[in-house]
């Protein structure tokens, strides 16, 4: 069995409630990601809405995840709403492109896409997105579920959110 990186600080573990308390949990698992070195992680949400990828320190979290060997997937209904609502990540992903595969899955119905947060070390999952209710932990049997639910998304979406328009 692998390993666990070892924390200063261990990222929550159990249920949680409210949108405060999942905001707060995506911000301490992006510095957790890049205090500990995450070679990956797949971020998956019907819209990133709610996410907060707007605030400049997730994308501080995220410029000092990003390096070599690192990648992030990110699974989504549609990316328009990240597009407006979320310039300073809208950024980042511009510069990190080749770490950032995006992908749109239309398969599913909003309410039933899955919106979670994998690593290979911690997972964070809203079981009811409306009410920002759900699970995080360590759990090796948690981690595998989710992982094989969002490459099975993964498999069913086709690419989105580019980078850069090219166009004439």
């Amino acid at each position: 069995m692998t390993e666990l990186p070892q924390s200063s600080t261990p990222l929550f573990e159990g249920s949680f409630a409210g949108l405060a308390a999942f905001a707060q949990l995506v911000r301490e698992a992006l510095a957790c990601a890049a205090r500990e070195g995450w070679s990956q992680m797949v971020w998956s949400d019907a819209s990133f809405l709610d996410w907060p990828l707007r605030e400049k320190a997730v994308v501080e979290s995220l410029n000092a995840w990003s390096g070599s060997g690192r990648r992030l997937v990110l699974l989504a209904q549609r990316f328009d709403e990240v597009q407006r609502h979320h310039a300073r990540f809208v950024q980042w992903r511009n510069t990190w492109d080749h770490l950032v595969e995006c992908r749109v899955c239309k398969q599913l119905d909003a309410s039933e896409f899955p919106s979670a947060l994998w690593s290979p070390h911690w997972v964070m999952r809203r079981l009811d997105v409306e009410r920002s209710t759900g699970v995080a932990g360590y759990e090796p049997q948690r981690r595998v579920l989710l992982k094989e639910e969002l490459e099975e998304c993964r498999r069913q979406s086709s690419p989105g959110f580019p980078s850069t328009i090219l166009g004439l």
